[in-house]
């Protein structure tokens, strides 16, 4: 037997026995590696998560790696063995969003690993096999733990569709937007901008390829081509559009808290700026993720700074949320 956290309620959990559950058909059965926690998995267990956006009691854990131990009915054999990541959003494949590949807005409501289904903080996860992406023989599992985050950032790249030689920039220096300047430096821009609000994080940035790091309260550059916000506040948002030429290309991936002060719609319209934004990861997203870890463009080991037993699940919790600028991507290993 294995461990399993169970959320029971907002700030009440356990660490249990874990016993697997067989796949049925369409499903695999996978031996977790790695699990991540970021800031949502915090929400879950302080309930201060969108309400229908959560169900307790819970296993946590959207982001993870591992390998597939068993398949069901209507599965390739060949698929035992593989070393896997997977899709969290549980769509139901059949409504007009799904038919369009636009699977995290599937019209039948809301359902995710690690949120309203079982998640990976546990020994083994039993899920749709449709929802594995096999990564290569020789792929690091605990670096593959961290592809889900940079999915969702795949998904942002994808929709800003940076040039080479255009002026790019990302706001925020955390996970997601360490992935997105790797994201974005793979594309060859002229110019490579990072805007934070941690001083420690330039080394880091430079190191994934920006050009230039820039404090948040500092004076900014404007003219970008691309901006891609990653800090998840209304001033972060305001912040990613000033720095964009007329006409230039927004993508939103933070989510601020509700309520929060939005863009300004006249200087939408009048510089004319183009806005996407982002919640979660299509499956064309986690494709080119994993396509590009494969190829070596996705570094995420260095973002990695703890990792925990499975035991140690509220102590991962706090380090999640202390705000010490040393602790980065906290993993949980079963």
């Amino acid at each position: 037997m294995s461990a399993q956290v169970v959320v029971e309620a907002p700030g009440t959990h356990r660490v249990e026995e874990h016993a697997p559950r067989e796949p049925g058909p369409g499903e695999a059965l996978v031996a977790v590696h790695a699990v991540g926690i970021c800031g949502s998995d915090r929400e879950v267990y302080q309930g201060n998560r969108p309400e229908g956006y959560v169900r307790y009691p819970l296993t946590p854990g959207h982001e993870w790696s591992g390998t597939v131990s068993e398949v069901g009915a209507g599965v390739p054999a060949g698929l035992v063995g593989r070393k896997v990541v997977g899709e969290g959003f549980r769509n139901c494949q059949v409504c007009d969003r799904c038919h369009a590949g636009e699977t995290t807005l599937c019209t039948h409501g809301y359902e995710e690993t690690g949120f309203t289904q079982p998640g990976a903080m546990a020994g083994t996860l039993t899920l749709p096999a449709r929802l594995l992406h096999v990564l290569p023989d020789d792929a690091d599992l605990t670096a593959a733990a961290l592809l889900e985050p940079a999915a969702c950032i795949a998904a942002a790249a994808i929709k800003a569709n940076a040039l080479p030689g255009e002026r790019v920039a990302v706001v925020g220096t955390g996970t997601l937007g360490m992935f997105a300047v790797q994201f974005l430096n793979a594309v060859s821009p002229a110019e490579l901008l990072v805007v934070g609000t941690r001083n420690d994080r330039e080394a880091l940035s430079r190191q994934f390829g920006a050009t230039g790091f820039r404090l948040k309260d500092q004076e900014l550059p404007a003219g970008f081509d691309v901006v891609i916000e990653t800090a998840g506040s209304a001033s972060a948002a305001r912040t990613a559009a000033s720095l964009l030429r007329r006409g230039g290309r927004l993508v939103l991936t933070g989510i601020p808290a509700p309520g929060a002060d939005g863009l300004d719609p006249t200087d939408l319209v009048v510089r004319q700026l183009e806005v996407h934004t982002v919640f979660g990861a299509p499956p064309d997203a986690w494709a080119h993720t994993v396509r590009v870890f494969g190829a070596g463009l996705l570094d995420p080991l260095p973002l990695v700074t703890h990792e925990l037993p499975l035991t140690e699940f509220a102590q991962a919790i706090e380090l999640v949320g202390a705000g010490d600028p040393k602790v980065g991507k906290v993993l949980l290993r079963p």
